[in-house]
């Protein structure tokens, strides 16, 4: 693990018992909805969630698929754990690094991360991670909140990164489809529900 991705995990790390409250609003005005859209395109039986956290998306995972979901925050993980057992949910919960995947390559049917490339020190490196272990036509989804095609926006986003990483280890001014589009993908789309500040993407290995 590099020193800058361990300086972000801690900063997970210390958030985490209180990150379910800190994004409540969010995630009830606009976050659930695009993460049911997301998991919506899922497809294949052998799944994986990247940055599962504390585990926002159980509740839109899809039935009789085997999931595998990790984090490098291990309390994070500690989190998902209580959720997976309040939930009775059967999905595998790892701690791991997505810019250092531990699995074979062509592993997976499909790959699901939502709003985790914000924080990724090396996100060109963690995306063409998940390219390596997704089966050959399995799909890579992602759900990302960008920089804003607003130019104004897009200003006041790039002036508060710097603290925004510093208080949470996330990004905001993050370009992350053409990170995904320099990474090899035979193809990719960003789908229709998509906005200026939030996207929906879809990569085929």
């Amino acid at each position: 693990m590099t020193p800058q991705t361990d300086i972000i995990k801690k900063r997970y790390d210390r958030i985490a018992p209180y990150f379910d409250r800190i994004e409540s609003m969010m995630e009830k005005m606009m976050f659930g909805d695009l993460r049911a859209r997301i998991w919506q395109q899922v497809k294949g039986e052998n799944i994986l969630e990247v940055g599962v956290g504390t585990g926002k998306n159980f509740a839109y995972y899809p039935a009789n698929k085997t999931i595998t979901a990790i984090d490098f925050s291990p309390v994070m993980i500690q989190e998902a754990k209580k959720k997976r057992i309040n939930l009775s949910l059967d999905v595998e919960l790892l701690e791991m690094d997505v810019q250092a995947l531990d699995f074979s390559d062509n592993h997976f049917d499909c790959v699901i991360g939502t709003f985790l490339f914000c924080s990724v020190p090396d996100p060109e490196q963690g995306l063409r991670e998940l390219k390596r272990v997704c089966k050959p036509g399995g799909e890579v989804l992602l759900l990302e909140h960008v920089l804003s095609t607003n130019k104004f926006i897009a200003s006041v986003m790039q002036l508060l990164n710097p603290l925004t990483v510093r208080l949470v280890g996330a990004n905001i001014n993050r370009q992350t489809v053409k990170t995904v589009q320099a990474c090899g993908f035979s193809s990719v789309e960003v789908l229709a529900s998509s906005s200026h500040l939030v996207k929906l993407i879809k990569a085929i290995k």
